[in-house]
C-alpha cells in the first residue's frame, strides 16, 4: 500500500511540475504597478496657446494646467490631488495652499513617457485692485499625490488673482490629476 501511495504522489508531482513548466512566460502574473514617486516624474506648466490662462480678463475664472510625465523606466500610478502652494511676488502675499475641488479623482496608470495633467482654476483680478485684495503668483510648489517632495515651478503667465486664501469656497482651486 505504501509503494502505491508513493507512486501516486510521485506521479502528481511530475504532472504538476510539467504543467508549470509548460506555461508560457507571457502567462506569468505581472505585479500591479505601484504609485509614482516625485523622483519618477518631471513637471511643468502647459504652455500651448489653448492651455494658457486668460489672466488679462477679470470677468470670469480661467484655467492653468500642470503636467506630470513619467520619466522612470517603470509603469506607475497616480491618483488624487497634487498639493499646490502658490508663493507670491509681493511681500504681503506669503504662500497660499490651494483648496481642492469637489471632483472625484480617478486612478491613472502611466507607462514610461506618459504625461497627464490637472487643472487649476484661477480667479484673476485687475491690476488696479488694491494690493491687499490681490495675490501676485511667482512660484508654484507642486507635490505629486501621496508624496512629500515637490517641484518648484516659476509662474509664466503674469497677472494677479483675487486673494481668497482664507475663504471657505475660494474661486482659485485645484482639480484632481487627469481632470
Amino acid at each position: 500500500m505504501k509503494s502505491k501511495l508513493t507512486a501516486v504522489t510521485l506521479a502528481a508531482i511530475v504532472v504538476a511540475g510539467t504543467a508549470a513548466a509548460a506555461l508560457p512566460a507571457s502567462a506569468a502574473v505581472k505585479a500591479a504597478p505601484t504609485r509614482c514617486h516625485t523622483a519618477d516624474l518631471k513637471a511643468g506648466f502647459a504652455l500651448g496657446d489653448d492651455a494658457k490662462p486668460e489672466m488679462g480678463q477679470t470677468d470670469k475664472q480661467t484655467q492653468a494646467y500642470i503636467w506630470f510625465t513619467n520619466k522612470s523606466t517603470r509603469t506607475c500610478t497616480l491618483s488624487g490631488f497634487a498639493g499646490v502652494d502658490m508663493v507670491g511676488a509681493q511681500k504681503t502675499d506669503g504662500t497660499w495652499s490651494l483648496a481642492r475641488s469637489s471632483k472625484a479623482p480617478a486612478k491613472l496608470v502611466l507607462e514610461k513617457g506618459d504625461t497627464v495633467d490637472f487643472g487649476i482654476t484661477l480667479l484673476p483680478v485687475a491690476a488696479s485692485t488694491p494690493k491687499a485684495q490681490k495675490f501676485v503668483p511667482a512660484k508654484f510648489l507642486v507635490t505629486p499625490p501621496n508624496e512629500t517632495a515637490h517641484f518648484t515651478l516659476t509662474w509664466p503667465f503674469g497677472g494677479q488673482i483675487l486673494k481668497q486664501d482664507a475663504a471657505t469656497h475660494p474661486g482659485t482651486f485645484v482639480d484632481p490629476i487627469g481632470q
